[in-house]
C-alpha cells in the first residue's frame, strides 16, 4: 500500500477547504493509495506529463505516483479552471 503526502502549497491549499470536500478527498485518495494503477472513477493520467488527476466535484487533485518509495505525492488541490496552470 502506498502513503499519500502532500507539498507544502498543496497542504495548504486541502486545510482551507470545507470539512465535507476535505473527506471526500481523503477517502479518494486512501482508495487511489491502495491501488494507484488500478481503473478509478474521474482519474485521468494528464497528457505529456508524468502527474494525474482526481476530480473531486468542481476541485482538482494533481499528483504524481512514486513507485520506489511507495508514495502518492499530491502536488496541487485547486479549483477546475486554475488546476492545469
Amino acid at each position: 500500500m502506498y502513503h499519500v503526502a502532500f507539498v507544502k502549497q498543496a497542504e495548504r491549499s486541502l486545510r482551507k477547504l470545507p470539512k465535507n470536500i476535505i473527506s471526500r478527498i481523503q477517502n479518494k485518495l486512501a482508495l487511489i493509495a491502495e491501488d494507484p494503477y488500478g481503473r478509478h472513477n474521474n482519474v485521468t493520467k494528464l497528457k505529456d506529463r508524468e502527474e494525474y488527476r482526481l476530480r473531486v466535484g468542481d476541485w482538482r487533485v494533481i499528483y504524481e505516483i512514486h513507485d520506489g518509495e511507495l508514495i502518492i505525492l499530491v502536488i496541487k488541490i485547486a479549483p477546475r479552471g486554475s488546476a492545469y496552470e
